[in-house]
């Protein structure tokens, strides 16, 4: 009788792998090399794990979006196992190429190198005047001048550097 609940255990088990390995493999190991990335001095593995959260917040949105539709499909949680494995794995780097690859090229502008993920609509306001931030920019301008402008951007530049000196983290773990 003892036989037959360990192979009933272990049955149990193997139907639930994807249950019991996917939260370990998503999120128990991703947190434990991540504090570790932090805690190190190599910029090489922060941009490993910083790719991973982005690439699994993205998984996450898109199961929550379309949750019905995903519960239809009976193999997804083992595909979604394998795929969190091939992009936690360091050997195979998997995050960084999906990033590289897919999701960078989506969002980083090639010729300014700016990260471009706020979408502003031009508005259009009675006299067809575009509703944008160079509108915004030529008004003040036009109401203050060139001189109080480049004021503005001084101090807001001089804002970001003040910030930036009394943040968290100590002058070696910045990139």
């Amino acid at each position: 009788m003892g036989g037959g609940g360990g192979a009933s255990f272990l049955k149990v088990v193997f139907k639930n792998f994807d249950v019991l390995a996917g939260p370990v493999v998503s999120l128990v190991y991703p947190l434990y090399a991540s504090i570790r990335a932090i805690e190190s001095k190599s910029p090489v593995d922060d941009q490993q794990w910083l790719t991973y959260w982005v690439l699994y917040s993205m998984i996450t949105l898109f199961e929550l979006t379309f949750a019905k539709l995903i519960e239809w499909i009976p193999f997804w949680s083992y595909a979604k196992l394998i795929w969190t494995c091939w992009l936690v794995i360091p050997y195979f780097s998997g995050a960084a190429y999906v990033y590289e690859h897919f999701v960078r090229p989506f969002f980083v502008n090639p010729e300014t190198r700016t990260l471009n993920i706020w979408y502003i609509p031009r508005k259009k306001d009675i006299f067809s005047k575009r509703d944008d931030i160079l509108t915004a920019a030529e008004k003040y301008i036009q109401e203050n001048g060139t001189d109080a402008f480049r004021d503005l951007i001084n101090q807001a530049e001089r804002g970001g550097k003040a910030r930036n000196e009394y943040g968290f983290f100590d002058n070696d773990y910045r990139h």
